[in-house]
Order: C-alpha cells, then sequence, then structure tokens
C-alpha cells in the first residue's frame, strides 16, 4: 500500500504529461489536414470558377460575332465548338426576326436583355446539366452544359473515387456531386467545411466542402511514441530521485550512528570511570596507609617506601587516564542549555519515518500518526531528540519482527501537548515488555532482545533527562510497547 501512494503522483503525472501531449499532437494533426482540405476547397473552387468563365467568354464571343449574314444551319461555326469544349454539348441560336420556341429560353433571353449579360436556364443539377443563354441583337446564343464534361479532372487536387473531402456544388437547395467523399453526416470526431460561390456573376453555383475526422485518423503512432518517451523520462526521473533520497538517508543513518555510537561509547566510558574510580581510589588509600604502616617498623623499610610509592603512583596515573578518557568522551548534552533550539516535534517524526521508510516496508509493518495536529514545540537539542525517536522507532520496528507474519504489525505515533510539556507517544503492536524488565529497562546492560546491548534505551533516558525532559515506558491495555517521551514546552 506504501509502495502504491509513493508511486500514485508519478502515474498521474505521466497521464498529465500523456494527455497534454496527445492533445498538442491532435491538434497539430487536425491542423495539417485542415490546412491540406482548405487548400483542395481553394484549388476545386479555382479550376471551376475558369470552367465557367469561359462558358461567359464563348457566349459574349458569339454574341459579338453572330450575325444575320452568317450560314443558317450546321454549318454556322458555333456548332462545331464542342469538339473545342466538351462540357458545351450543344449551341443554340434565335435567328434575327424569330422567338424562340422554348419558352424558358425567351422568358430568360428577358431576363438577360434586362440584366445585360448572361442567365441560367433550365438548371438541373441532380442531372448534371443547364442552360446558360446571352441575349444580343441581332441574334442570341444558349449554350447546354454538361457539368460532370466541365470538371478538369487532370488537374483535380485528389483522386475523387478515393478522397476524404466530400465536393459538390449547390444552388437553389440543388446539389451537384464532385466527388463524394467519406460520410461526413456522423457526428462523432471533427468536422471541416468550406464553401464559396464561383467567380462568374451569371452562373452563381457555390462550391461546398466538407470533411469529417474520425478517431481512428488522430496520430495514434505518435502519441504512443510520446508516452513511452514520458514514461521513460519520468522512470529515469523517478530512479535519480530514488537513488538520491536513498545516499541522502544513508548519509543521514550514517550521522545518527555515528552520534549513536559517539554518545553510547560516552555512555559506557561514564560508566567504566565510575565503576573504575571506587577500586582506584581504595587501592590509594590502602597504598597510603600501608606506607605510613611500614614507615613505623618494617625490616625493609627502603624497598616497602618505594613499592608502595610506585604503587600510589601508577594508582594516580590510571584515575588521571579514565578522568581523561571521561572528559575526552563528554557528550555535548552533558553541558545543559549549550544546543537547545525550538524543535518540533511532529517534523523530527516525519524525518525519523523518511530514513526507517525501508525498514518498515521491508518489515510490513503500518505507521499510524494522528493527522491535522497543530505542532508541538519543545525547547531541546534537536540532534538529541532525533536520536532519541529513531532509537524508539528502531526498537518497535525490532520488537514488531518477533510477530508472526499473518499478525498485524503496527506502530502508532501521537504528540500531544500538556501544561509545560509536549508529549510524543510510541505504542508498537509488538509482545511488550516483560514485567520483570519493565521496571529496570533503561538501566545500562538491560536489553529485552538477543544479543542486545541494552544501551539504547539508557541513552536515550539519559539524552531525555538532559533535556529537562523525561522517557517513560508502559504496556497499555491494548497490548504491545509504549514509549513516552516528555519534553519542556518551548513557550512555557
Amino acid at each position: 500500500m506504501r509502495s502504491l501512494r509513493s508511486l500514485l503522483p508519478w502515474l498521474l503525472a505521466w497521464l498529465v504529461a500523456v494527455l497534454a501531449g496527445g492533445v498538442w499532437l491532435a491538434r497539430i494533426e487536425l491542423g495539417s489536414l485542415q490546412a491540406d482540405f482548405d487548400t483542395e476547397g481553394r484549388i476545386a473552387h479555382r479550376l471551376m470558377s475558369q470552367q465557367v468563365v469561359q462558358y461567359d467568354a464563348v457566349l459574349a464571343t458569339l454574341a459579338l460575332l453572330g450575325g444575320a449574314s452568317a450560314p443558317a444551319g450546321a454549318d454556322r461555326p458555333e456548332q462545331r465548338l464542342s469538339a473545342v469544349y466538351p462540357a458545351i454539348l450543344r449551341v443554340q441560336r434565335r435567328a434575327p426576326g424569330t422567338a424562340w420556341a422554348d419558352p424558358a429560353l425567351a422568358a430568360a433571353e428577358a431576363s438577360s436583355h434586362a440584366r445585360k449579360a448572361a442567365v441560367l436556364s433550365r438548371v438541373d443539377l441532380a442531372a448534371g446539366r443547364y442552360q446558360l443563354l446571352m441575349a444580343a441583337e441581332p441574334a442570341s446564343y444558349a449554350l447546354d452544359i454538361d457539368l460532370a464534361a466541365a470538371v478538369p479532372w487532370q488537374e483535380w487536387p485528389t483522386d475523387p473515387r478515393t478522397a476524404a473531402s466530400r465536393l459538390v456544388l449547390t444552388l437553389d437547395g440543388h446539389t451537384f456531386v464532385l466527388q463524394p467523399g467519406r460520410d461526413a453526416t456522423a457526428t462523432d470526431g471533427w468536422h471541416f467545411g468550406f464553401r464559396k460561390t464561383l467567380a462568374s456573376a451569371s452562373q452563381p453555383f457555390e462550391v461546398v466542402a466538407t470533411r469529417r475526422v474520425g478517431w481512428a485518423e488522430l496520430p495514434w503512432a505518435a502519441m504512443a511514441l510520446w508516452a513511452a518517451a514520458v514514461a521513460l523520462a519520468l522512470g529515469m526521473l523517478r530512479a535519480w530521485q530514488r537513488q538520491r533520497t536513498g545516499r541522502r538517508r544513508a548519509e543521514e543513518l550514517l550521522r545518527l550512528g555515528q552520534v549513536g555510537r559517539l554518545n553510547t561509547l560516552g555512555e559506557l566510558a561514564a560508566g567504566m570511570a565510575h565503576e573504575l574510580n571506587q577500586p582506584l581510589t581504595a587501592m590509594l588509600a590502602n597504598t597510603q596507609a600501608a606506607r605510613r604502616l611500614l614507615d613505623d617498623d618494617p625490616p625493609d623499610l627502603a624497598t616497602a617506601r618505594g613499592a608502595m610509592a610506585q604503587a600510589a603512583d601508577q594508582a594516580r596515573r590510571a584515575a588521571a587516564v579514565v578522568a581523561r578518557l571521561r572528559r575526552a568522551i563528554e557528550r555535548p548534552e552533558a553541558r545543559p542549555g549549550e544546543r537547545r533550539a525550538v524543535v518540533a516535534l511532529q517534523d523530527v517524526v516525519r524525518d525519523a519515518l523518511h530514513l526507517l521508510e525501508p525498514e518498515c516496508a521491508r518489515r510490513q509493518v503500518a505507521v499510524e500518526t494522528a493527522a491535522g495536529m497543530e505542532p508541538v514545540r519543545v525547547r531541546a537539542d534537536p540532534v538529541a531528540v532525533e536520536q532519541i525517536v529513531h532509537n524508539l522507532l528502531l526498537n518497535a520496528l525490532q520488537a514488531l519482527e518477533t510477530r508472526p507474519a499473518d499478525a498485524p504489525r503496527r506502530i502508532r505515533i501521537a504528540v500531544l501537548r500538556q501544561p509545560g510539556q509536549g508529549l510524543l507517544q510510541i505504542h508498537d503492536s509488538g509482545p511488550g515488555i516483560a514485567p520483570e524488565l519493565l521496571a529496570r529497562i533503561f538501566q545500562p546492560f538491560v536489553s529485552t532482545r538477543p544479543g542486545g546491548l541494552g544501551l539504547g534505551l539508557s541513552l536515550s533516558e539519559t539524552l531525555a533527562t538532559g533535556q529537562g525532559g523525561s522517557l517513560a515506558a508502559d504496556n497499555p491495555p491494548e497490548g504491545g510497547a509504549r514509549f513516552t517521551l516528555a519534553l519542556p514546552l518551548a513557550d512555557a
């Protein structure tokens, strides 16, 4: 569970980066597709505009050159226009002094006279046919045009059979399909549109292009590569961070171990000095007394005095050596008030748990801390408090090792405030402290662990009292062992 919680921020970061990169790649691809779509629409519009403008020019030329003296019937030159313009199916002419047999053409001629320009007549976009008429004197002309033949397919920007865009010509709600394209009526995906009227006032057809981009057209391969690259980068970053965190943790543990060893050595040396001082003092007193007795009536006064003097000198030398050793390794906290500072107990707990996180994970120990606690600040030596908390947590982890694998392994940590004191309680779910050891658990060389030196708790208790506080142990009713560290509040 702890490993999953530590991995969750990285997964969220990967997901955010992948989504952001995927959106960016999709926008680039959609922008490229839309640019291609707009280009195709403009090319189609230009090509079709060129075609219809040609028909306007043909009609204008016929109206300008046509006259009464021109030959009649099929021999007239305009009848050969279909060979030059395949889209012109037929050229009709109203001879001077005659009228159009088709009423639609007669109405179109009247409109053309009024507008003084060519006009449309009989538009059938479903069949791809329309008529274009120009009124003139003495003769008027009309062209029957085939739209399918008018499209310059050899210059068309795409293959109309496989093109993704749908292109049509529209007029008054009627449509002529230039290229069918894909289904643009679906609601999913992205839709592009292009609409522009042809460059001919007489043939106001509108080129309408539509394009639907489906989800399958997104750059999934590039997105997958981006996701893999982000995962690789975050993996390398996490490995580097874990390596740096591990290195810092190792350095901090090494520092704590060095401080602990020095303090333990100080505790041990202080005990040895205390134990050796008594026999050395007695040796000194006895040798001095013996020298005085031998001075009274010895058989060999000079030899006895010399031997006793040497014994007294050696005893003094041993006492001086022990005293120098004790002074050399005297702990800083033995000098009250020299290294006191304001310490937040919650910060000490957080740092200690960070250092022991691998040990907790290896032993499968769940650590419970009270959430939303107001900081409890005490005045003490930061290094000493840190070492006390580290020792207590390490003892709790070692005690939980004796629990069966299926039994709950739990450490509860609580930070409390009492009048004048800040309390830190560490309660484990281990076997607890044997009643016969509870009263002397803080004495040197008393250990509940096989092979233990029994100096850690003694040192912690000495450090606590050196800060003006106390360290207590008990077995609460719910089981396990509980240690309570009390230190003076900073604002007391």
